[in-house]
């Protein structure tokens, strides 16, 4: 109430009506360690209500971990350890960043199954509750997440797959911002969770008529939940928000916002405590309250004496579980990577799935699938077991728990946050794939992904118009530019096989950031490289020279991505058999560019070269930056239809005479001496 009323704003009801649940979560039942909140064998806590986000922080303070009274004090404000929602990597303490609901319940089935992964590789043959890679991810859920539909993804994937590591808890207040829920819910939870196949538990702190925090069957609940191993557990709580305040409890008002200092007052008053103190922790109780912290010291040790009998009875093992957790790619690695002949003909989809496949015995870190897309986005490694509890494996998909490939089912939004839980849990290099049209369902957890910088590889195939007959409800026109608008993410649209090589290699090399693939369906052949065209390395700069003017000097720069590469290099053929010098850039990622030092950028494009044309099949919102006030784009303003590809490109003007025409333009804007008027072709 204090932290709430100091700052102006916030959420104190849910974290006054929990801190019950969450005291005794982390006093009796997470294995935790405040010295070392890093430490590998802990239980990992999710607060997926991140609005409540003095449920966690309060108890951060409490155990020992580095945030101290004051910066509780500085809850929401500038420069404090104690922001409006848990932010990863901001706060010790702090697992994943949650606020936008139902986020935090994907990361918390992400992180279970990272878990079991991690255990596949490391220590498979070790009895249930024996391996120093068994832990609990432990979750807090609110009526808002469990709203949204993302939770019914998640959950429903985690009870298929087994994830008997998983608790979690809902918090049943019946309150949300506009008040009582029964406005907007009425499904009945708990048996929803029972259809999944969840082991699912019930505790009423108000079964009998009054309000009692009955924390000693909350307790029976958690340790029921976390001996089952064969299921995920829910634990259903039924609290009043805002317990004990007197006139705002079980009230939407005291769901966001400061109750007010009568209020407050008049709380304390009720548990006891002098209205006049703000702030106040009594010197016993965090000295009590500060045990835990002793007793996840204990337990650490406990855990790493088996942690190094591990090590000692599996050396080859250690060795590639500390690379791995270090996020170091090995040695040589890169050899590995296929290569493609000049001219050969193939889809970068069908590319992308050749470079998974020859990682696949060199990086056992590396896994992942696709939303029931694997057969169209090529996300299955061949030869590569499913990621799959072994009664579900199927006679196409054979596998097992401890396998590689995983599926989704269709569940892009949950495949992009469970995707950011597996990457949060530590070690592991994650993977989903869907058509670039259905990143649209994925935006909020690849948003999550690019602020919490986390490596997670979101393949998206499909890539443009060129997807062709399926029509305009899957062909993607606004995407690009959507996805490129997200600070930190890495939109990556290779020309051709051999820039999809380099374009993976790349993404792996980096270990602080998501990135997105955006790749063919149809076929494109392998630019021959041997001659005056750059080689593909230069795909890690993210725009590079492709083939220059005959005599290095430019009246004209194409810019293109993708499949439409090819497009311009012929334009620039044309374009010089005119005797107009062109020089094609093929600009793969904008961000890689865009990292590049000022020189190299204006050796690309240069400054004094101002008539310039962008090719790419989509909107041409963005591209304006790069080709000025002079420039000329080639690009789609409008939905696509349903035609074979070669068709639709036609039809609306993704030509190699449309982009001539546009460099025409480009030039007489530019007042290039000599520049004859261009004429406009296309639709």
């Amino acid at each position: 109430m204090d932290a709430v009323e100091e700052a102006g704003s916030g959420h104190p009801g849910t974290a006054m009506s929990l801190a019950p649940a969450a005291y005794l979560l982390f006093q009796r039942f997470l294995r935790h360690d405040p010295t070392d909140p890093d430490w590998a064998g802990r239980d990992r806590f999710v607060l997926s209500c991140g609005h409540s986000s003095l449920t966690l922080y309060i108890q951060l303070y409490l155990s020992g971990y580095p945030l101290t009274l004051d910066e509780l004090k500085a809850l929401r404000k500038w420069g404090s350890l104690t922001p409006g929602h848990p932010e990863h990597g901001h706060t010790a303490g702090v697992e994943t960043t949650t606020g936008p609901l139902g986020q935090g319940i994907a990361n918390a089935v992400g992180m279970a199954m990272a878990a079991r992964r991690e255990r596949g590789l490391f220590d498979p043959d070790a009895a249930q509750g024996e391996s120093p890679f068994d832990h609990t991810i432990w979750a807090f859920c609110s009526d808002g997440d469990i709203e949204e539909g993302i939770s019914h993804e998640a959950s429903a994937l985690a009870a298929h797959q087994r994830l008997g590591n998983l608790v979690l808890l809902w918090d049943d207040n019946h309150i949300s911002i506009e008040d009582d829920t029964a406005i907007a819910l009425s499904e009945d939870v708990r048996a929803r969770y029972e259809a999944y196949g969840w082991d699912v538990h019930t505790v009423d702190w108000t079964e009998n008529g009054d309000y009692e925090e009955n924390v000693g069957k909350l307790a029976a609940a958690f340790a029921a939940a976390r001996a089952e191993t064969s299921r995920p557990s829910f634990v259903a709580l039924r609290t009043i928000i805002g317990w004990p305040a007197p006139n705002k409890k079980n009230t939407g008002k005291a769901h966001g916002s400061a109750l007010g200092a009568e209020e407050v007052a008049a709380t304390k008053k009720i548990l006891g405590l002098d209205p006049a103190e703000s702030f106040h922790v009594p010197e016993d109780v965090l000295e009590h309250a500060r045990a835990v912290s002793d007793r996840g010291r204990e337990a650490h040790a406990r855990w790493n004496e088996r942690f190094q009998a591990w090590r000692k009875a599996n050396s080859e093992r250690a060795a590639e579980f500390d690379r791995i957790s270090e996020r170091t790619l090995p040695s040589g690695w890169e050899k590995a990577l296929p290569s493609f002949p000049a001219g050969k003909e193939i889809a970068t989809r069908a590319a992308s799935g050749e470079v998974l496949a020859a990682l696949a015995p060199v990086l056992p870190e590396l896994w992942g699938g696709s939303a029931d897309l694997a057969e169209s986005n090529n996300t299955t490694m061949k030869g590569e077991p499913s990621f799959i509890p072994e009664e579900f494996q199927t006679k196409e998909f054979p596998g097992g728990p401890y396998g590689r490939t995983l599926h989704f089912g269709v569940r892009e939004h949950a495949m992009a946050a469970i995707c950011n839980g597996i990457a949060l849990h530590g070690g592991t290099r994650p993977y989903g794939g869907t058509f670039l049209v259905f990143s649209d369902y994925m935006r909020p957890a690849v948003r999550l992904a690019a602020l919490m910088k986390l490596p997670v590889t979101f393949v998206w195939t499909h890539d443009s118009i060129g997807l062709g007959e399926d029509g305009p409800t899957h062909q993607p026109v606004e995407h690009l530019w959507a996805l490129r608008a997200i600070p930190g993410l890495d939109v990556v649209r290779p020309a051709d096989a051999a820039e999809t090589v380099v374009a993976w290699r790349t993404i792996l090399e980096h270990r602080d950031r998501p990135a997105g693939l955006a790749l063919t369906r149809q076929k494109l052949a392998t630019l021959d490289r041997s001659g005056e065209l750059a080689t593909a390395d230069c795909t890690a700069k993210g725009g590079y020279v492709l083939a220059d003017a005959t005599d290095g000097r430019p009246d004209v720069i194409i810019i293109a991505t993708g499949s439409e590469v090819p497009l311009a290099l012929e334009a620039r053929e044309a374009l010089q058999a005119k005797g107009t010098p062109a020089r094609v850039v093929s600009m793969p990622c904008v961000e890689w560019f865009e990292a590049q030092t000022d020189a190299y950028k204006q050796q690309v494009l240069p400054p004094g070269v101002r008539a310039r044309v962008s090719v790419e099949a989509g909107v041409s919102l963005g591209w304006r930056t790069y080709i000025g006030d002079a420039g000329e784009s080639v690009s789609l303003e409008h939905f696509g239809a349903s035609a074979d590809y070669k068709t639709l490109f036609r039809q609306f003007g993704i030509t190699a005479d449309r982009v001539v025409a546009a460099a025409e333009a480009s030039l007489i804007k530019a007042s290039v001496k000599h520049a004859g008027r261009g004429e406009t072709t296309g639709n």
